[in-house]
């Protein structure tokens, strides 16, 4: 089965089972060509799924082709597909774009709050006067929490003197 016979839904992203639909293999068999191929699919985040760009679906669907209709190993295949890819296609998109622009937001909010810890910590006290510390009490538990964990405090207590 080459790639232009399978169909590609329109889409920059794939889940694992979609891909799999679409190839035609079950995922064990896709999770074995990503331990060959490293750079076969992406994760979205650490221990996230792993998510498959249109490039990726069309490699998963010639990796397969080279497999199983022209019968090459894997090493085979991996070197097949590094002599076709010499020269990269200069329309690749990045993950960057794919992704929405609230993540990166988000991440880019995570990163300036870091830079910002990572200046409080190699400060020397007293340095930084424009920066200012509240401490706030934490919030309240509700009413059921707090009747737990005072019926703990007491039955810790309680053991306590006994082992006295």
């Amino acid at each position: 089965m080459a790639s232009d016979v399978a169909q590609i839904p329109n889409r920059s992203l794939f889940r694992q089972p979609e891909v799999c639909e679409i190839a035609q293999v079950q995922p064990y068999v896709l999770r074995s060509w990503e331990a060959e191929f490293q750079d076969l699919g992406v994760s979205k985040a650490q221990g996230g799924p792993r998510v498959y760009r249109r490039a990726d679906v069309e490699r998963v669907l010639k990796i397969k082709h080279l497999l199983f209709v022209e019968g090459l190993t894997l090493a085979g295949a991996r070197r097949r597909l590094q002599e076709q890819q010499a020269a990269p296609p200069p329309d690749q998109e990045s993950l960057d774009d794919l992704f929405s622009s609230d993540a990166r937001e988000r991440i880019l909010s995570v990163r300036q709050s870091l830079r910002e810890l990572a200046a409080m910590l190699a400060a020397t006290p007293g340095e930084m006067p424009s920066m200012e510390f509240a401490l706030e009490a934490p919030a309240a538990k509700p009413r059921a929490a707090r009747a737990v964990s005072a019926r703990a405090v007491t039955a810790r207590a309680v053991s306590a003197k006994k082992k006295k």
